[in-house]
């Protein structure tokens, strides 16, 4: 039995107007101010009061209601959203040397700049696009390809550090802005931001959603217990959470928000007015972020914030240096899909110790033999790793390698896992030489060594071109992403296509029917459907990307 308010419509109205504001002032309060005036739950206490003035009068319920960031039928399907503006990758550097090329280049194009910059901490997560319009949320979505993303809006809402409706800025905190303006000497058109204020018609707010450490911590627990398999890291259990078409699973996750971007012009000439604002309207920004005069201050910030990442409550890999002045940021323009005003000063790649033991041979699509370690499991800059590529023969030898040894493992631009070092002290005397095979390990061919092009290492290549495990390399090489980026044909699936022989070629995926498919295990009919749009959609393919197939 639900408990009902004895309150007319009218009284009721205007005690749900109350609770509402009251209750996205404590969201400010805690999440952009980091202040906590109430107890947990007695805000929750506030909330449940509205759910059943709401269930009590179901004509005031509205979208930006607390209430409505869980609820709602899961979603079919995510529905495509083209950005305003392409939402683009960051070249990554690892060393100071490095970052001091990177302002050479762009000094060279700009040379009568004096540059500044904005250091915020680079978030290890998924980035979104908000879009308000009237002041509330209409709109989130994912990065996607840069140009299209998915509309995630109803997962998107879940998150209590999103707002649901852009904050209404006092005259005191508009002045306290202003304020501080003058003081930076920075430029900035006041009367923008005020046309804004009347007028606030559309705003479009970019950031990174992620999993906090503990929530990444609780949720691999759970995993466990339930004998699932565990999150790999925090990242990939974000994106997947976001990216649930129920978005009681993605409330489930406990994700946060950190806003960096404003892409609506409010006035702001500078990447730090940029987050000021975006702090005044309601959004969640990093703390530690901070203006930068010169390369030596970046430099500080980085070591502080890679002595302190450890403690920090979320995982990074690195530190974002953004050109500060806007019109500086524009003129330098895109190189690729990276913005030439905007570069990530990574972290060095982290490292783990582990055992090696075994050794397998992959043959790529090239023919070429790659020895792979498998090593004893290694938590690597919040990641499992147990693979670790050895390239090529000449590297065992250089490394001095032996099965049982204990390594020193790194990742490489915190992707990539590789053998750095062994320790030959912490040998037992049961390790075991690595032998290269004489045998194709999938076709059984003749293996066959041969110098690369700089005749600086030799490589070990299948004798047999018509090798299955070449074909299969080859087919997955033609559908990847970067080639014809056939959605559904993943490795498997290449696998027992060419097991079953319904393809020998790229070209033959194109022949594929529905009743091929349907027959086969995996496939039922609406997979089989899906599969087969999938390819046709894929036949239109810029030249780029069909050279590269």
């Amino acid at each position: 039995m639900v408990f009902k308010y004895n309150m007319t419509h009218s009284e009721a109205a205007e005690r749900v107007v109350k609770l509402k504001k009251e209750i996205e002032r404590h969201r400010y309060l805690y999440h952009v101010l980091d202040k906590q005036e109430i107890s947990d739950a007695a805000l929750d206490s506030l909330k449940h009061e509205l759910l059943k003035l709401e269930i009590e009068f179901p004509d005031l319920t509205t979208s930006d209601s607390p209430t409505q960031r869980v609820g709602g039928e899961p979603l079919a399907e995510f529905l495509k959203v083209k950005h305003s503006s392409p939402m683009l990758s960051i070249e990554d550097v690892f060393g100071f040397e490095e970052i001091e090329d990177w302002l050479t280049r762009v000094q060279k194009l700009i040379p009568s700049a004096k540059f500044d910059f904005y250091a915020e901490i680079k978030m290890d997560g998924l980035a979104v696009s908000l879009i308000y319009k009237k002041g509330v949320l209409d709109a989130g979505s994912t990065r996607g390809d840069g140009n299209i993303g998915e509309n995630v809006t109803q997962n998107l809402k879940t998150i209590e550090a999103v707002p649901l409706k852009i904050h209404e800025p006092s005259e005191k905190e508009i002045t306290d802005f202003l304020h501080w303006r003058k003081q930076s000497s920075q430029e900035f058109h006041e009367n923008k931001l005020r046309d804004f204020l009347k007028n606030p018609a559309e705003l479009e707010a970019r950031g990174e959603c992620f999993m906090p450490k503990k929530a990444f911590e609780m949720i691999n627990k759970e995993q466990g217990e339930k004998g699932e398999p565990l999150f790999a890291n925090p990242r990939n259990a974000g994106a997947g959470a976001i990216r649930q078409l129920d978005s009681t699973v993605t409330a489930s996750r406990h994700l946060d928000f950190y806003a960096y971007a404003l892409m609506t012009d409010l006035g702001q000439t500078t990447h730090e007015q940029a987050h000021k604002l975006l702090k005044l309207f309601g959004f969640k920004t990093n703390p530690y972020n901070k203006h930068c005069v010169d390369l030596g201050e970046i430099e500080k910030f980085h070591k502080f914030i890679m002595k302190e990442r450890a403690k920090l409550p979320y995982w990074t890999d690195g530190v974002v240096v953004v050109i500060n002045d806007n019109r500086n940021f524009d003129k330098l323009g895109v190189a690729g899909k990276a913005p030439r005003g905007m570069i990530a000063y990574k972290f060095p790649a982290e490292q783990a110790t582990t055992v090696v033991e075994k050794v397998e041979w992959q043959v790529g699509r090239t023919g070429a033999l790659t020895p792979v370690a498998t090593m004893k499991p290694a938590l690597i800059g919040g990641t499992t790793v147990t693979h670790a590529t050895l390239h090529n023969l000449d590297e065992i030898e250089r490394l001095g390698l032996k099965i049982g040894d204990t390594v020193i493992v790194a990742k490489a631009g915190d992707i990539i896992p590789k053998v750095l070092e062994v320790l030959p002290r912490l040998r037992t005397g049961k390790e075991k030489i690595i032998h290269p095979p004489n045998k194709c390990p999938i076709c059984n061919a003749d293996v066959k060594k041969e110098k690369s092009a700089t005749g600086e290492s030799v490589a070990l290549f299948c004798s047999n071109k018509n090798c299955f495990a070449q074909e299969k390399e080859k087919m997955i090489h033609f559908v990847s992403r970067k080639a014809f980026d056939i959605d559904g044909l993943g490795e498997k699936i290449v696998e027992q296509l060419l097991n079953v022989g319904l393809i020998a070629t790229p070209a033959d995926i194109f022949t594929l029917k529905q009743g091929d498919l349907k027959p086969l295990e995996r496939f039922a009919e609406k997979s089989a459907e899906n599969l087969i749009a999938a390819i046709e959609k894929s036949k239109n393919i810029i030249l780029s990307k069909f050279l590269y197939a």
